[in-house]
């Protein structure tokens, strides 16, 4: 194959294809290239056995059984895809051909693409990354989270919840020339939480620009971005958005959100609850049947 895929299949629908023909560890290990594409990206053969629990020869040997001449061209191929741009309406004729007509399968598809999302947030190296970025979300002057499309309605959410729980956070879910006017609030001692992906585009450079000359460290959601901005990120959580090529799934980062909300209250409990109380008491002010709903239960 020379490390092309078939014309119009997706790196998935390539694997996927060739998945019985495989020997057992190679399935596992083209399951990770499917699930785990940030990993696939950026590990080595090696690192990559580890975290799939086989050997590196295996890896080698997956990869040339998959059509591709080395590990290199597969991700080559791979890098390809991820950082491609098909239209919205492409991506969903993708998905809805896969889905079919039936209501059913649509629900199946859904919860299985979100099941991928959570065995990634599962493993142990991705727990790691996710302890050290509640560390500095949480010790941080002020936070601010970025997203902009589907993924700014996610960063409004996520500002809003932590607000909630006491922490100064700022939502830079404007686009445009608009989204100037809140850089104005990102400086020194503060962290940005950036929801953003492939390509690369002007809000997000100039974000990345802006944080760099004020020491700022920025935390990178993205299933796809990570590789092409290593060098300018503290931190990656590769949280996948379901098959490459078809329609983005949100659930998964919706849930790593919620999970660094629970974290980071548990962080700063009294501090959390305190400021949840000021919330049911300006509630109270507003409408006295909220006066009723305390949120304090401290022994």
């Amino acid at each position: 194959m020379s490390g092309k895929m078939q014309k119009h299949h997706s790196f998935d629908d390539h694997v996927l294809g060739l998945m019985e023909t495989l020997a057992p560890a190679e399935q596992r290990i083209a399951r990770f290239f499917v699930d785990q594409k940030q990993a696939a990206l950026l590990n080595s053969a090696a690192q990559i056995a580890q975290l799939a629990g086989t050997s590196d020869a295996t890896v080698v040997r997956t990869a040339r059984a998959l059509g591709f001449e080395s590990l290199s061209t597969l991700r080559a191929a791979l890098l390809a895809e991820l950082t491609g741009t098909p239209s919205p309406g492409a991506r969903l004729e993708r998905t809805l051909a896969e889905t079919g007509s039936q209501a059913s399968n649509a629900l199946r598809h859904v919860i299985n693409m979100h099941e991928q999302a959570l065995r990634v947030m599962r493993q142990d190296a991705f727990a790691a990354s996710f302890e050290r970025c509640v560390d500095s979300l949480a010790g941080a002057a002020r936070r601010h989270v970025f997203g902009i499309g589907p993924s700014g309605a996610m960063a409004d959410y996520a500002s809003l919840q932590f607000n909630r729980i006491g922490l100064p956070t700022n939502a830079l879910s404007s686009s445009g020339v608009a989204l100037a006017d809140r850089l104005l609030w990102v400086g020194t001692g503060d962290v940005v939480l950036m929801i953003a992906y492939a390509p690369l585009y002007r809000e997000v450079d100039v974000l990345f620009e802006h944080a760099g000359r004020h020491g700022v460290p920025v935390i990178l959601i993205s299933d796809d971005l990570g590789l092409l901005v290593a060098d300018r990120v503290a931190e990656v959580l590769p949280v996948p958005r379901g098959n490459a090529g078809h329609l983005a799934m949100h659930g998964g980062t919706m849930v790593l959100i919620e999970a660094l909300i629970v974290a980071l209250a548990a962080k700063g409990r009294d501090t959390a609850i305190d400021s949840l109380d000021k919330l049911s008491q300006l509630r109270g002010a507003i409408d006295k049947s909220w006066s009723k709903r305390g949120t304090r239960r401290r022994k």
